[in-house]
Order: C-alpha cells, then sequence, then structure tokens
C-alpha cells in the first residue's frame, strides 16, 4: 500500500471516565545557586529522578533565566482521584527531601477524563 494510512481511532467512554489526570507546578527557591549553569545542574537532577521514580513527565516551566528560582511542572495519568492525591503528595515529599532548595508555592489540579 502506498501513501499515508490514517489511525482508527474508537472512543471508549468508560475508559475516559475513569482517567485522572495529574498536574502540578512546584516552585522552588534555590537561594545559594549563583549561575545558571549551576541551576540547571540542579533542575536537571531533580526533573530526572522525578521522572524514573514516578513516571510522570516533569519539565522547567518557568523562570529558566531566573538562577535562584525553579519552577517545574509535572503531569501524569492516573486511575483514580485517589492514587493522583496520592502521587502527588509523594512527589511533594520526595522534592523536599531530595533538594536543599526550598518548596515557595505548589499548584495542584486534579482533572476528570477528556
Amino acid at each position: 500500500m502506498t501513501g499515508k494510512q490514517k489511525a482508527n481511532y474508537t472512543y471508549n467512554e468508560k475508559m475516559v471516565k475513569h482517567m485522572k489526570i495529574l498536574l502540578m507546578k512546584i516552585t522552588l527557591r534555590a537561594s545559594w545557586v549563583h549561575s545558571l549553569k549551576e541551576k540547571r545542574m540542579v533542575v536537571k537532577s531533580i526533573v530526572q529522578k522525578l521522572k524514573n521514580k514516578f513516571n510522570v513527565s516533569v519539565a522547567e516551566v518557568d523562570e529558566q533565566d531566573v538562577h535562584q528560582m525553579i519552577v517545574i511542572g509535572a503531569a501524569g495519568i492516573c486511575g483514580t482521584s485517589a492514587q493522583v492525591d496520592s502521587t502527588m503528595e509523594n512527589i511533594i515529599t520526595f522534592v523536599e527531601n531530595n533538594t536543599d532548595a526550598e518548596i515557595i508555592d505548589i499548584q495542584k489540579e486534579d482533572v476528570e477524563g477528556i
């Protein structure tokens, strides 16, 4: 067969109703950081650790040019609201225990399926 084949998508209402989307943004202050290079090392470490431990998408999402502020966004899919809440709390605890940066703000959202 030549040309591009179109994918066949189906809508599964039951699956969508049970899908919960985890969205959170954590703002940290790293007062000891004095250069963007130093900040990148801190951000890269915590982002990679979060990805590996929690199987979520994580990235620095704001304040990239401010060397003492770190803003990390995380997103993931869970089966229940309880799993979302538990994962969010575990992420916060993990960040608190694995970086010297101070958490100064946390924004969380539990979104129901599409």
